[in-house]
């Protein structure tokens, strides 16, 4: 078996080696973590020394920002202290002018205490004198009854008792006379309310009205635009009215042309195609077509809206839309000038105006005014009268029967069968005859105005007759020597009456009769 043999050279190298670096390298690592810790404890009397500078630094940042408030605090007390004192003084002012006010009142009161002690002193006096002499008058009225009772040879309760026979005969009489002329002004108040009622329905209704022409006038920003419309060889106007229907004219009028057609719904659609084409520059046969079939989409979305704006605010909301449609039609149909539009909502309210007087119903009356003339909005291929189509349409659409008879019979053609249909009557002939409401021709108002003067003309005693205002007022003037006050009188209310039976007018005409007396002196 083999041994292994050690150098001992090598064991005493190790262990020589051992005893010289060991204590080398203790050396060396308490040297290391001395300096380290040295290092660490300047770098933490350095942070130390750095704590305390900042805070130095914020000690006196904080000073500075604490006397700063403390100054800005002391400024604001001051200033809230004068502001107080200002008040106090106004407050003190005001005190004492009250106070003022209050002494001067209080003089005044005494015052017046004074003078109605005065007047209490004075007011007893005269009180005292009135008793006095009633004392007196009536021991003189006692001796004046004895005195006439011993002259007429009466005693005292035969004298009353004829006295009274004669009083009841002559009461009798007078009663017989207020019965008379109450029964005879019953009579005259029954008109007279009724009248009333129309009048103040007429004053409470205020609606406008425009009168339409046939023909529309659109405005050109230049001559040139005229030839454009009208084309090469004229094509451009003739496929304009054959989509439109509507006649244009050209003519020398500078800046314009005229649109002339009796239905004014397609002269609108003309006039606003019209006005699209002169915007957008293009101008030819199919651009015009294209423009027309727009144009008449946004008309019937234009009408439709106008029906459900109306009905809003007459407050129905269950209107069939078909006659919403025919409601916002009306818009775009006259009579004698009349927007049909406007007269149907001026006839509602006029109804719901009436119906509240004679309380009815104001919502039904309201109904059946507005739909009187539903009628009129239906095409030319409709035949029969516009009353007859009008209730057919509202009974197809299953209107009441007061709105179907109320629009058949506002014209009398057929039998009125409930209360709204004379109501409507009265409202449709208010609307129509309200001046101004209806065009009237020159000829016919000039004879009208003829004819008035003429009926005041004819009586005894008149010098000159005018009439103003319209025909809506005439003055007379009379003879002041053959015509004392009360035939003035006389003559005022028979040319009334006969305006009334010989002439028909709208609303009334107020005939005033003046009686003048002049003196002249000359001074020389």
């Amino acid at each position: 078996m083999f041994i292994p043999t050690v150098d001992i050279r090598i064991v005493l190298i190790v262990l020589v080696s051992c005893a010289v670096f060991i204590p080398i390298g203790y050396f060396l690592c308490f040297f290391i973590t001395t300096k380290k810790r040295r290092i660490q404890e300047r770098e933490s009397r350095r942070a130390i020394d750095e704590a305390h500078a900042q805070a130095d630094r914020i000690k006196k940042e904080a000073d500075l920002l604490l006397k700063d408030e403390l100054l800005k605090r002391k400024g604001e007390l001051e200033r809230e202290t004068q502001e107080t004192r200002h008040e106090l003084r106004q407050f003190e002012r005001r005190l004492t002018k009250r106070e003022d006010n209050l002494e001067r009142g209080v003089e005044i009161l005494s015052k017046k205490e004074r003078y109605i002690e005065g007047l209490q002193t004075n007011l007893t006096t005269k009180l005292q004198e009135v008793e006095d002499r009633e004392g007196q008058l009536r021991r003189a009225i006692e001796n004046e009854e004895k005195a006439l009772l011993k002259v007429a040879g009466y005693s005292r309760e035969e004298a009353e008792k004829v006295l009274l026979d004669r009083l009841d005969k002559e009461l009798s009489k007078e009663c017989a006379k207020k019965i008379t002329s109450a029964v005879n002004k019953a009579k005259e108040t029954s008109n007279e309310q009724a009248a009333k009622i129309i009048c103040e329905t007429i004053q409470r209704c205020a609606a406008n009205h425009t009168i339409e022409n046939i023909v529309s006038t659109v405005e050109l920003p230049n001559e040139e635009m005229k030839g454009r419309i009208i084309g090469r060889e004229g094509r451009n106007i003739r496929a304009f009215e054959k989509a439109t229907g509507i006649d244009v004219i050209v003519d020398d009028t500078p800046g314009v042309i005229v649109l002339s057609g009796f239905d004014s719904i397609r002269r609108e659609v003309a006039r606003l195609t019209m006005e699209k084409l002169i915007a957008d520059g293009r101008i030819h046969p199919a651009r015009v077509e294209e423009i027309v079939e727009q144009t008449q989409k946004e008309m019937d979305d234009t009408i439709k809206e106008i029906g459900k704006r109306v009905c809003f605010e007459m407050g129905f909301h269950d209107m069939h839309p078909e006659i919403i449609q025919l409601l916002g039609r009306l818009r775009y149909r006259t009579s004698y000038g009349q927007n049909q539009l406007s007269h149907a909502m001026e006839v509602a309210e006029l109804c719901g105006l009436i119906a509240g007087e004679l309380k009815l119903d104001i919502k039904m009356a309201k109904r059946c005014g507005l739909l009187h003339d539903i009628g009129k909005a239906t095409g030319s291929d409709v035949e029969g009268g516009h009353a007859a189509v009008g209730a057919e349409l509202a009974k197809r659409h299953e209107e009441r029967h007061e709105v179907v008879n109320a629009i058949a019979a506002h014209h009398e053609e057929v039998p009125a069968e409930t209360v709204f249909a004379p109501l409507v009557s009265a409202a449709d002939a208010i609307s129509a005859s309200r001046p101004g409401a209806r065009r009237e021709s020159l000829e016919k108002y000039i004879k009208r105005l003829e004819k008035l003067e003429g009926i005041a003309a004819r009586f005894g005693g008149v010098k000159s007759a005018y009439a103003i205002q319209a025909g809506r007022e005439i003055r007379v003037i009379v003879d002041p020597e053959g015509v004392n006050d009360e035939l003035a009188h006389k003559i005022c209310y028979d040319i009334a009456r006969g305006i009334e039976g010989e002439l028909e007018y709208p609303g009334e005409v107020v005939v005033t009769v003046i009686r003048e007396t002049r003196s002249v002196e000359h001074a020389k």
